[in-house]
């Protein structure tokens, strides 16, 4: 089915990249007021981290089913899959967003110097700088599939490009949880 005019991909993927990592960037510095959005008890936004390693543990589970389900040309399994992967990703996106505007931004690292310095400020700007590039990727590979018929789809870059966003993906949500489990189970 084509939801997407062919001629819009590209502005759609750069109109809706630039607007994600607009209100990513507000909310991690603290720009969109807390007012803004509901309260939630103190137990939502300290459970949220917890939720989103298992959303991301998810997406990576949905991400490799359909990264498989190509591979054998199971065309339909891979749609599923990867539709659910963008939306583990989207509920993800949604709950962080949610956390730094209550918070009024990132938490403060609470282990060693050291530990932030050389092992966790590392981990956190690679998952980050994944996160950034995945997004005009997926909405590229998104737009693509919306606006062609399956058949057409091998004469696009879909597949050239979803296999860059996928691995991407793939270490992003990783680094993600490793990140969690650094900030929220070590320390």
């Amino acid at each position: 089915m084509e939801y997407v005019p062919r001629e819009r991909v590209r502005l759609l993927t750069g109109v809706l990249s630039v607007v994600s990592l607009a209100v990513v960037f507000a909310a991690a510095g603290g720009r969109i007021p807390s007012s803004s959005v509901p309260a939630a008890p103190e137990w939502v936004i300290e459970t949220i981290p917890l939720v989103n390693a298992l959303l991301s543990a998810a997406a990576i589970g949905t991400i490799t089913v359909g990264w498989r389900a190509i591979r054998r040309g199971k065309i339909e399994r891979h749609r599923v899959a990867m539709m659910a992967s963008f939306g583990l990703f989207v509920g993800f996106l949604v709950l962080y967003l949610y956390r730094l505007t209550v918070t009024g931004g990132p938490e403060p690292f609470p282990g060693p110097e050291t530990v932030y310095q050389f092992v966790y400020l590392p981990l956190l700007a690679i998952h980050i700088l994944l996160a950034i590039v995945c997004i005009p990727l997926l909405y590229y590979v998104l737009m693509l599939a919306f606006s062609r018929p399956v058949a057409e789809l091998p004469r696009t870059s879909h597949a050239r490009v979803g296999r860059i966003a996928a691995t991407l993906w793939l270490i992003s949500f990783a680094l993600g949880i490793v990140v969690f489990v650094i900030l929220h189970v070590v320390y």
